[in-house]
């Protein structure tokens, strides 16, 4: 029913360790893909039931995790998930997803509740975002942009109900195959952080794109960008790639988009 994949970077057996064995315990997952971008090879995760494959070089992680979508296509499986290394769930939720999905054809990727280690939401339902909302804001007050990003990141709906969302965070993706045929990949463009934004919003143009709160995973979000300078330039530097491709000021399938969800959340 389900095959999934995880792009590792310079990550131990034991990191991913306990996802691996949770995915293939959840009784409706096919195959595992790890996609290996590290500088070196790791013998250690090559084990019965795992696909790993190491590219020997940083193919980014779009181009990563499509290596692994290909080989779900190939072998007609329906749905196809991409997870992050630092998620944690409870296995049975990938069963609930398979039947949330069954039930709804036209939904093509959908996305559970999200929490730090310590129950808090993390704000990851979004609206397609303008230039300001992931560049120029980073290097204003927070104060002067609060109001802003708790629209941007629909905090309002309190998160506690099925939602119809245009941008939905990469780290756990639930895909329907049929849509990715459809839609396309993982623009392979992206090296890093825009890849998501840029698939949902395909998807969301054919399909529904689902947050659905009743199933919820753990994620140890780091915000990498905001610590390191050579991830902050990266990314910023994909952020224009995104922009390039989709308009900077002029966007009028973002304005249009934004404004339905808006009135469907908040009606």
């Amino acid at each position: 029913m389900l095959n999934a994949s995880i792009v590792l970077y310079k990550h131990s057996v034991t990191e991913i360790a306990l996802l691996v064995e949770t995915l293939l315990q959840s009784g409706v997952v096919k195959q595992v893909y790890l996609i290996d971008n590290s500088p070196k090879e790791d013998k250690g995760f090559q084990s019965q039931g795992i696909n790993y494959i190491f590219n020997n070089k940083n193919l980014g992680y779009g181009a990563a995790h499509n290596i692994a979508i290909r080989q779900t296509i190939q072998q007609h499986c329906p749905y196809h998930l991409v997870v992050n290394p630092d998620i944690a769930f409870e296995a049975t939720i990938l069963e609930k997803l398979v039947q949330f999905m069954e039930i709804h054809s036209e939904i093509g990727s959908a996305m559970p509740k999200v929490l730090y280690p310590d129950g808090k939401v993390q704000y990851l339902c979004k609206l397609i975002p303008s230039p300001f909302d992931l560049v120029f804001r980073r290097f204003l007050p927070n104060s002067w942009t609060r109001k802003r990003m708790e629209q941007f990141e629909l905090r309002a709906s309190g998160y506690n109900r099925i939602m119809d969302v245009p941008y939905l965070s990469g780290c756990f993706m639930f895909l329907r195959t049929k849509a990715l045929e459809e839609v396309g990949l993982f623009d392979e463009r992206f090296f890093m952080y825009p890849e998501d934004i840029d698939l949902t919003r395909r998807i969301h143009s054919k399909y529904r794109t689902v947050f659905n709160p009743e199933v919820q995973v753990i994620h140890n979000h780091e915000q990498g960008s905001y610590k390191s300078g050579s991830l902050l330039y990266i990314h910023i530097s994909n952020m224009m790639k995104y922009f390039n491709k989709w308009g900077w000021i002029f966007d009028n399938e973002r304005r249009n988009v934004n404004r339905e969800t808006l009135s469907k959340i908040f009606k």
